[in-house]
C-alpha cells in the first residue's frame, strides 16, 4: 500500500536523525532502511555532511555509491559509531529476528562492529514474542541437508532451505539461508542463539540480541521512536 511504503519512507528518514557529521555509518539492508541511505547521501550533498559508510550487502552498496556515500572497509577501520538497519520482528527487550532479506552474517558483523544500533521497521514487526516470522539460519552448502535435519530435531519444528524459483537462495557470502518455522515460541533468544550456533554446519543465526538501542517504528499514527532504555543512546 502507498501509505504503507510512505510511512517507511518517513522512519527511515527519520533514523539520520541520529548521525552526526564525522560518524562512521553502518548502513543496512531492507526497504526501510533504503530511505535511510538516500537521505544520508542527500545531506552529503545539499547540507555537507561528512561521513564514510559500511554496507552491509552487495545491494546497499551498490545504493550507497550512487547516492554518493563513501565506503570503507570495516576491516580498515576501528569500528562504527552507529549502525541503522531494517528488522524482520522485534519483541519488547528489543531482542530481533533479521535475515530475511539474506544479509544477517555481513549485518551481524556490521552490528557488533557498532557503538550504537538503530532500527527502522513499520508496526507488523513489532510482537509480544518472536518467532511468527520464519527464523533465518545461515547455513554451508556442504552437506546442508545433514545441517537442516540437525536443526529441525533441535528447533522440533520445519526447516527448508530459502528457495528462488527453481534454485536456492544464496547470499553474498555463497552461503544458503534456511528457515525455520518455530511459530511465535522463541521466550528465550539468547539461549537458542547459543544452541544453534552449536550446529556444525551452521554460519550464523538471524538472533540479534542485545544489540538494538532504538526502534524507529512507522505504525498508523505515524513515526514515533522508542528508545530501549537499557541501550546506549539518550534522547
Amino acid at each position: 500500500m502507498a501509505d504503507v511504503e510512505a510511512l517507511k519512507k518517513e522512519a527511515g528518514i527519520e533514523a539520520c536523525k541520529f548521525v552526526k557529521d564525522g560518524m562512521k555509518v553502518g548502513l543496512g539492508t531492507g526497504s526501510t532502511v533504503k530511505h535511510t541511505v538516500i537521505e544520508l547521501g542527500r545531506r552529503m550533498s545539499e547540507e555537507g555532511l561528512q561521513i564514510v559508510g559500511v554496507p552491509t550487502s552487495l545491494a546497499t552498496e551498490k545504493l550507497a555509491i550512487e547516492v554518493g556515500i563513501p565506503l570503507v572497509q570495516l576491516s580498515d577501520i576501528d569500528g562504527l559509531d552507529i549502525v541503522i538497519d531494517g528488522a524482520d520482528e522485534y519483541d519488547p527487550r528489543f531482542q530481533l529476528i533479521k535475515g530475511g532479506g539474506a544479509a544477517l552474517l555481513r549485518e551481524k558483523i556490521v552490528a557488533q562492529e557498532s557503538g550504537s544500533m538503530v532500527v527502522v521497521a513499520d508496526d507488523r514487526k513489532k510482537v509480544e514474542t518472536l518467532g511468527a516470522f520464519p527464523l533465518p539460519i545461515e547455513v554451508t552448502p556442504f552437506s546442508h541437508e545433514a545441517t537442516v535435519r540437525a536443526l529441525s530435531r533441535l528447533l522440533d519444528c520445519r526447516v527448508n532451505i530459502r528457495m528462488a524459483g527453481d534454485g536456492p537462495v544464496f547470499t553474498d557470502n555463497g552461503n544458503m539461508i534456511a528457515d525455520a518455522h518455530t511459530g511465535p515460541t522463541i521466550s528465550d533468544p539468547i539461549g537458542l542463539e547459543t544452541k544453534i550456533l552449536m550446529i556444525a554446519g551452521v554460519v550464523q543465526v538471524g538472533l540479534f540480541n542485545n544489540m538494538c538501542d532504538a526502534v524507529v517504528l512507522a505504525g498508523e499514527n505515524g513515526v514515533e521512536t522508542i528508545l530501549n532504555p537499557a541501550g546506549r543512546l539518550e534522547n
